[in-house]
């Protein structure tokens, strides 16, 4: 460091003394000399810069990161490091830029550079400007010293990298810098911007062009006379227009106008907006937001040599499919990034207010707590304006019980995962009454209670009326893999259906069979699951018992029945009657009584406390085994104990080897024996053979009664707790909702369609504890639930995301989907589990290359001004897309030199020729922004 230095001496005077010890200690001073170096303000902040440039090269880019250099997190490989500095009372702002070491150079196109790196060419770089709010340098000899002083330090560093300077009104982005590219050489760099008024001369490729060989031609000749071998390279950028919804209607409705005669009611009618979400499973419920506001188009030429103006004028007309290569990036929807709760309406949104009622539910024993205007208090839940008006509820009430499709329709439609959720199916009753109760008064308590109770009561009115009940399947089953809720309203359908067979048929009807000899009159119970003659037999009507023991014989010699014999379903082949030498037959028998769970548990609880004699668990048992033992007896008169056991209990007769395989009309009576357990004395089977009538199904009493069964599902919907009933709901709106986004369209999604199922095995991992169970922590539990909205509305937001990309590139799928696959990625980091997911600020911004065959179907968003946007005249910068003009362009000229046949190295001793870039000159620009940033090489 350059330095000044001079010795100076220092006499000090001699004082009066007041006493001797004093005057001892100035004739000390007086023998005293010091020598020191004095710098200049400006000496020491050049040592500052350059101590600071030193500890930055001793460490390497590496140490640096481990040091803690703060990464950019728009840049993948780009760190910075800070200090500051204080000169002439200001303070400043260093900022070392740096990247760690790669394989190769970024392109010069590449996403990664920052913007200084673009601009300028460079690598590494410093930055120093003043700590102020603009941060830039508005004294030109202020900016001149600044850049002198960086120049200095890292000529004394042995350092080239380049150092920039803010200058001029920040609005202008203007910097001037410098760069020491060792003893030969020197880079300066100045940009600077034009805001308004750009000529139009440098709106077209041709001026730029010779706005950059303007700065080192010699001469003033005309530009088109000259050639010079200029290296060129661009990149346009296009926004796709807003899709215009109204204009799709209209150009439609116009159609349809020029096709029907009656014109005067067409062009009155009303039209409905069209919605970008039309036809998607959840526009029932809500309308969603685009989440993709638009698509930026990226296309890039890539270093070519121009050697005159008129290529220039060539390349501004020819067409953008010609670029070597298309980038696109979709333009995301804010609130899609931002996961602030309250800004996304939708499923996961209405299912936390329904945990928030819940929440509440525990604070009464009736739903009519809720609803009774005396019961009034300081939770805002319960005012009346949360309590849509009659109408509402009787329009909910009408689509509720709409007779549509039955809750098996759209079975198929439902995820494979879905029955892991103890809800209700998404087309059944119940699940369309919690779908409906989610946005019925902004799902409060006293909302749902309002609409829960003339819920029940519709309910009441069809079972009084015998009337089928809508959106519950009536098929002869209950699914115990659903919730107890909807399992009681299949339980009410049944007995619905059967009541009204029974009071619509007066209970009994006759069906003959008849063998030419004799005819056999079967009274049959229609409650009973009675069939019609055998050769009509509808197999869904016999009990599964039935079907799985007996085995009909279709020999056209076996078909003579008894005259006393009742209730034959058939005979069973290759078994005969022990006492007798005929063929047994197969009776009709009753099925099995239907129990919704809670049923199952209270037999099971009443077994428990009864013991379990013989295999018997309860009085159910014994009275479905009676009535099959009594259906045998009718079926075979003339068949004992050992007979029934045979048919109906094949692992209790005991046979030997070799009487197994000869049991035929010719080798009989069957040899064998009742199993140990089945002979020993007193078994309760014999007892209740023994008791047992020889009665047909048709005379029997039915093991269901549906009007008792019917009234206890009343009883139950009528008494049911609001905390039982809000927790069946949440389970069933989390399966609903997430049945309808499965069901969208999005293409095949693999990401997504995974994230799906494993949406499916999180809710029912995390709800399989929630219903029938003391709740210790009610608040744990409430927030356990809120943390699984937040997992669903990560999800609802992907599945809406997906679907609108699907939409706009439907005929690019590969395009679609890996577009799909990096905002997944991008997004992956916020799904967190907690209330709230991770937040930041990055914006996704990644491009997806356009493959050839793709071009066209990115093309197609961008459609032909319509004669309505004709009015809007610009002045075209060229390179159109479908009439449509880049909203920016970027520019790079460069220009090199062989250092031993020019003026730049006439004196350099160099190894062969080397080329070096002289001038380098970047813009940026539209119609009325233009940015440009130049560099130049020179020999001082």
């Amino acid at each position: 460091m350059a330095s000044s230095s001079s010795s100076k001496h220092k006499k000090i005077g001699e004082e009066e003394e007041e006493n001797d010890e004093e005057e001892e200690d100035t004739a000390e001073e007086y023998e005293v000399f010091d020598d020191f170096t004095i710098a200049s303000s400006w000496e020491r902040f050049i040592s500052d810069i350059e101590a600071s440039c030193r500890q930055w090269l001793a460490d390497g880019s590496k140490n640096l990161v481990d040091k803690g250099a703060e990464a950019l997190d728009r840049y993948k490989n780009l760190y910075r490091v800070k200090k500051e500095l204080k000169y002439g009372g200001k303070a400043y702002s260093m900022e070392f830029n740096f990247v760690k070491p790669v394989t190769a150079r970024a392109s010069c196109w590449d996403d990664d550079l920052h913007n200084m790196q673009l601009s300028f060419g460079v690598d590494d770089f410093l930055v120093i400007a003043p700590l102020s709010a603009n941060g830039v340098v508005l004294d030109d000899p202020e900016s001149t010293k600044l850049l002198s002083s960086v120049a200095i330090a890292l000529s004394n560093c042995g350092s080239n990298w380049p150092a920039f300077v803010p200058v001029h009104d920040p609005s202008r982005k203007a910097y001037i810098g410098i760069q020491n590219m060792g003893a030969n050489f020197t880079r300066r760099f100045e940009a600077d911007r034009i805001a308004s008024q750009v000529p139009v001369r440098l709106m077209h490729l041709e001026g730029l062009y010779e706005l950059f060989i303007s700065k080192f031609v010699l001469s003033t000749t005309d530009f088109s006379t000259n050639y010079f071998k200029v290296q060129f390279a661009m990149r346009l950028t296009y926004e796709t227009p807003p899709y215009d919804y109204d204009q799709e209607e209209i150009l439609e409705s116009e159609i349809e106008d020029s096709v029907e005669t009656e014109t005067s009611e067409t062009t009155t009618s009303s039209r409905i907006k069209k919605q970008w979400d039309d036809g998607c499973p959840w526009t029932e419920w809500y309308s969603a937001e685009d989440p993709i506001q638009g698509f930026d188009l990226t296309a890039i030429w890539r270093s070519r040599t121009i050697e005159g103006s008129h290529e220039m004028a060539e390349l501004e007309n020819t067409s953008s499919f010609d670029a070597e290569h298309w980038l696109l990036t979709p333009i995301i929807y804010r609130d899609m990034v931002d996961d602030s709760i309250s800004k996304f309406v939708g499923f996961a949104s209405q299912i936390r207010l329904l945990i928030s009622a819940f929440d509440t539910s525990f604070g009464a024993q009736f739903l009519e707590d809720f609803v009774a205007a005396e019961n009034t208090g300081s939770d805002n839940s319960k005012s009346t304006a949360n309590v849509p008006p009659p109408t509402v509820l009787d329009r909910v009430l009408k689509e509720l019980f709409l007779d549509g499709t039955s809750s098996n329709a759209n079975a198929q439609l439902e995820n494979r995962n879905s029955r892991v959720i103890k809800g209700a199916p998404l087309q059944s009753l119940f699940a369309q009454f919690c779908l409906h109760a989610l946005w019925f008064g902004n799902c409060s308590i006293r909302a749902i209670a309002v609409l829960w109770i003339d819920f029940v009561r519709e309910i009441r009115w069809y079972w009084e009326e015998s009337e089928p009940l809508p959106k519950v399947s009536s098929n002869g089953t209950i699914d115990l893999s659903c919730c107890i809720l909807h399992q009681k309203l299949q339980m009410l359908a049944i007995c619905i259906e059967r009541k009204r067979s029974r009071e619509n048929d007066q209970t009994f009807f006759y069906c003959e069979k008849e063998d030419g000899i004799s005819s056999n009159k079967v009274k049959v119970h229609k409650d009973l699951l009675s069939v019609p003659p055998i050769d009509n037999i509808d197999s869904s009507l016999i009990s599964e018992d039935s079907k799985r023991k007996m085995k009909l014989s279709n020999s056209s010699d076996q078909k003579k029945f008894d005259k006393t014999r009742r209730g034959s379903a058939g005979i069973v082949q290759s078994m005969m009657l022990l006492n007798s030498f005929e063929e047994m037959h197969a009776p009709y028998t009753q099925s099995a009584p239907l129990m919704t769970e809670d049923m199952h548990e209270e037999r099971l609880h009443a077994a428990e406390a009864l013991g379990n004699t013989m295999g018997f668990s309860g009085q159910l048992e014994k009275d479905i085994l009676s009535s099959d033992m009594s259906a045998f007896k009718a079926a075979n008169p003339n068949a004992v104990f050992e007979d029934f056991i045979r048919w109906h209990s094949p692992g209790d007769w005991e046979t030997d080897d070799t009487d197994s395989s000869s049991v035929n009309k010719l080798n009989w009576p069957p040899k064998g024996r009742l199993s140990q357990r089945m002979s020993e004395h007193g078994n309760l089977w014999h007892k209740i053979w023994n008791e047992s009538p020889a009665l047909p199904i048709s005379e029997q009493k039915p093991l269901l009664d549906p009007v008792r069964e019917g009234e206890k599902v009343m009883h139950y919907l009528e008494t049911l707790r609001p905390q039982q009933l809000l927790e069946q709901m949440i389970c069933t709106a989390f399966r609903a909702c997430a049945g309808i986004l499965n069901q969208t369209s999005y293409g095949g999604f693999k990401l997504m369609k995974t994230k799906v199922d494993q949406l499916y095995v999180t809710l029912g991992s995390s709800l399989k504890f929630l219903q029938g169970k003391q709740h210790n922590d009610k608040d744990e539990l409430v927030g356990d639930l809120k943390q699984l909205c937040t997992v669903f509305e990560h999800i609802e937001k992907l599945v809406i995301l997906a679907a609108s990309i699907y939409r706009k590139l439907a005929d690019a799928p590969r395009l679609s989907e890996a577009i799909f696959t990096d905002y997944f990625n991008f997004y992956l980091p916020k799904m967190g589990t907690g209330l709230t997911s991770i937040c930041y600020d990055k914006e996704f911004d990644t491009k997806q290359e356009v493959k050839i065959r793709e071009r066209d179907a990115v093309a197609a968003m961008f459609p032909p001004p319509s004669v309505n946007q004709s009015w809007r005249k610009v002045l075209s910068m060229g390179n159109l897309l479908n009439g449509h003009e880049p909203t920016q362009r970027e520019i790079i000229f460069s220009v090199n030199d062989t250092v031993s046949n020019s003026h730049y190295g006439n004196k350099i001793s160099v190894n062969g020729d080397e080329e070096v870039e002289t001038y380098h000159m970047y813009i940026r620009g539209t119609s009325n922004d233009l940015w440009a940033a130049l560099s130049v090489t020179s020999w001082d």
